[in-house]
């Protein structure tokens, strides 16, 4: 599979997954949950439909999707990782500067860790 397809999907996929794990955080944090909570309650709704999304859509092989247990183990390594960097962002922006920061920097912050999720899932997780 050419790294152009893959890039092309997974940018499809992830900019879906953004504004779900996006909308997620505003609206809990705006409920008055804490940012470091609703950032990882967010993540999570987006990992969730991102690995199946991913596997059987952006790395799929032969028309086959890409999941098991291996895999998702794979992907919940890099997913914990990467929602802990997240949150750290997150949250201090919303710390030091305000919750609507905060919102409006979480895509931005997002969309930097999926350049780092989509060669980590190219090379290891959907191997």
């Amino acid at each position: 599979m050419s790294i152009a397809r893959q890039g092309l999907s997974f940018l499809a996929v992830g900019c879906g997954l953004i504004v779900v794990d996006w909308a997620v955080f505003v609206l809990l944090s705006a409920l008055g949950m804490s940012p470091v909570w609703a950032n990882v309650a967010g993540r999570v709704v987006g990992a969730l439909a991102g690995f199946v999304a991913n596997g059987g859509i952006t790395f799929r092989q032969g028309g086959a999707p890409k999941y098991g247990a291996r895999r998702f183990a794979r992907y919940v390594m890099v997913w914990t990782v990467l929602t802990l960097l997240s949150t750290v962002l997150v949250a201090t922006l919303a710390d030091h500067l305000s919750l609507q920061a905060a919102w409006l920097a979480k895509p931005v912050v997002e969309a930097g860790l999926a350049v780092v999720s989509f060669f980590i899932s190219r090379h290891w997780v959907y191997v």
